[in-house]
């Protein structure tokens, strides 16, 4: 099983959704076909997750005091429900107990919702993982964004961009190849690389918030990276194209899974080297340059930063607390 210590690869706690204690397995995949074939070899020891809708599986109350559970079940109690027709993706082995149990994802959305959620037992129910996330185990989370992106992916590639035919699923479910062998495109899943910065100036940070957020809320700047970009020259564009200021001494500093639908965000830090703000109100409502004491006390002025869970609160901590030093 060849599975990385989060501490050892950054030597900082790891953002939440970022790893879920799984070995990808990625050996595993080559030369193999259908993942449903691979199951029948592994089916005492696999455990499912059920998806239906792009919604998660889940026992227990969903709520600010609560903390649901994802459901993980044995493919053998399953085993009339997994067909080759309905969407089945291998994620890799994780260790429960002293078992390495393969993982996969399986897609329920041509059931009935009632009858999906029966399969979790009489008090699961589906939910937003995006909802429920902050309420789960980062190491959980990690698995079930996951799988939610699989799934997401393959949905929309079940016929070849080039040529229209249909694809099939091959490697366990890592890639779909076109049917026509004229054409044997080969599609392979998609992530968008975003950066989201935390831009300083002296004692200060700049924030800015959309309209469509809830009134109050502020966070960093973020923008999706272009082709043939760099993550650098990507975060001093996207500042540059939303606040008007230029920007230099650009760091990477740690990133995050966001599945909704396949983006990985990259924190980066940059200085200002102007400081006038000229918004483009057509891609944000507002900026400011805060301090740190503006921000301890940022309740007084009906204003709130983004939930403890989200790289971009994780970007503002980090410089909060440099500033204790």
């Amino acid at each position: 099983m060849t599975n990385f210590d989060a501490y050892q690869l950054t030597a900082a706690p790891p953002n939440h959704l970022s790893f879920g204690g799984l070995d990808r397995d990625s050996l595993t995949r080559e030369g193999k076909a259908h993942p449903f074939d691979y199951l029948q070899s592994c089916m005492e020891q696999a455990l499912i997750l059920p998806i239906w809708q792009l919604k998660n599986l889940f026992k227990g109350p969903v709520g600010p005091d609560h903390h649901p559970k994802p459901v993980f079940v044995p493919a053998e109690q399953m085993a009339q429900t997994i067909t080759k027709e309905r969407p089945l993706i291998y994620l890799g082995k994780r260790q429960i107990g002293i078992t390495d149990s393969p993982i996969f994802v399986l897609d329920l959305s041509d059931m009935d919702e009632d009858n999906a959620r029966q399969i979790g037992g009489p008090d699961a129910h589906f939910a937003e993982l995006r909802e429920v996330g902050p309420m789960i185990d980062g190491a959980d989370g990690s698995v079930l964004a996951y799988a939610r992106a699989m799934i997401y992916w393959n949905n929309r590639h079940l016929f070849c961009g080039k040529c229209g035919s249909p694809t099939v699923l091959v490697k366990l479910g890592h890639q779909r190849s076109c049917c026509d062998s004229a054409c044997g495109e080969l599609h392979f899943p998609r992530t968008d690389p975003a950066v989201i910065m935390l831009v300083q100036n002296g004692g200060h940070i700049l924030l800015g918030r959309q309209a469509i957020w809830p009134q109050g809320m502020y966070s960093t700047l973020a923008g999706f990276v272009e082709p043939g970009e760099t993550i650098e020259h990507a975060t001093a564009r996207e500042v540059f194209e939303e606040v008007g200021i230029k920007i230099g001494q650009i760091s990477y500093q740690h990133s995050q899974p966001w599945p909704f639908p396949s983006s990985l965000m990259l924190g980066m830090r940059a200085h200002a080297l102007t400081t006038e703000l000229k918004i483009n109100t057509d891609e944000i409502e507002h900026a400011q340059w805060f301090s740190k004491e503006e921000l301890l006390n940022f309740d007084k002025q009906d204003k709130f930063l983004p939930r403890k869970l989200s790289i971009s609160r994780r970007l503002i901590d980090d410089w909060l607390a440099e500033q204790d030093r």
